[in-house]
């Protein structure tokens, strides 16, 4: 068994969950990229590939993050040709997909699957969306991400496990496709698997409201948007839009704009 899940916390998690239940034993692979985020013009292809790399050279330049882009550590292509080379050298092997419902899981199950439609029938599903579990408090609540469900609830979650069916096979890539032609830069989940799109700076706005007249870290700044904005994404992401409106004129900045402890911010002071 092969269990893949898209967040580097997911796999401690499942990792746990394993050793609580030895049926579950298998390898855990991670699908690294942010699929949620960036270009998906020709994904599959020389150019595609490509294009996301140079979008993450330039979301990540400047700071501890720069260069991160090229050291192959993030590789999913080759992640996905091994996968395919272990399941047709091995016809027992099975594949199980975790995902929780959020727009980087569903996207990451989305780009998998162009790989998994000639293993239908030994690739399974565990979509997570709109259930309801035990915390460490004992407390019923619904996780957005994997990583927030205690490894003993995994034992519960296994039997969620089914066939993706030939028909999700036809149909989910065609989904996937019309987002891929569609090209823009930020993806969010609707609601079950559906997700649409929005332009490159659709943060920005949000991220602007939590910018003062007085001086704040880029970090404070970041940090406030995570916790309490609906809409986030990666932290990298957020500093990449903050650094390019800084750019743009739209902020007054002191200190080195490279790491987000490195600088700050605050809104122009009057003429």
């Amino acid at each position: 068994m092969i269990h893949i899940v898209f967040n580097e916390a997911d796999v401690k998690v499942l990792t746990q969950a394993i050793e609580l239940d030895e049926s579950l034993a298998g390898d855990v692979i991670q699908i690294k990229d942010d699929y949620a985020v960036g270009p998906l013009g020709s994904i599959y292809v020389g150019d595609g590939i490509e294009s996301r790399k140079q979008f993450w050279r330039e979301v990540l330049a400047g700071g501890d993050a720069d260069g991160k882009a090229d050291d192959g550590n993030v590789d999913d292509y080759k992640t996905a040709a091994e996968l395919v080379g272990t399941m047709r050298r091995n016809e027992e092997e099975i594949i199980w997909i975790w995902a929780a419902q959020n727009k980087h899981d569903v996207s990451g199950y989305y780009w998998l699957l162009h790989y998994m439609k000639e293993f239908q029938g030994r690739v399974f599903i565990l979509y997570l969306n709109n259930l309801p579990f035990i915390n460490e408090k004992g407390h019923i609540f619904y996780p957005n991400w994997l990583y927030e469900i205690p490894a003993r609830e995994f034992l519960k979650a296994k039997k969620l496990a089914r066939e993706i069916t030939l028909s999700e096979f036809e149909v989910d890539p065609d989904e996937w496709t019309k987002l891929c032609n569609e090209n823009k830069g930020v993806r969010l989940l609707e609601g079950g698997k559906k997700l649409v799109q929005q332009e490159y700076d659709f943060y920005d706005a949000e991220l602007k409201k939590y910018i003062t007249p007085d001086w704040q870290k880029a970090s404070k700044v970041i940090h406030q948007f995570l916790s309490k904005a609906k809409q986030t994404t990666g932290d990298m992401y957020l500093l990449w839009r903050l650094k390019t409106m800084i750019a743009q004129g739209m902020f007054d900045v002191q200190g080195k704009v490279e790491n987000m402890k490195d600088f700050e911010v605050k809104t122009p002071s009057a003429p």
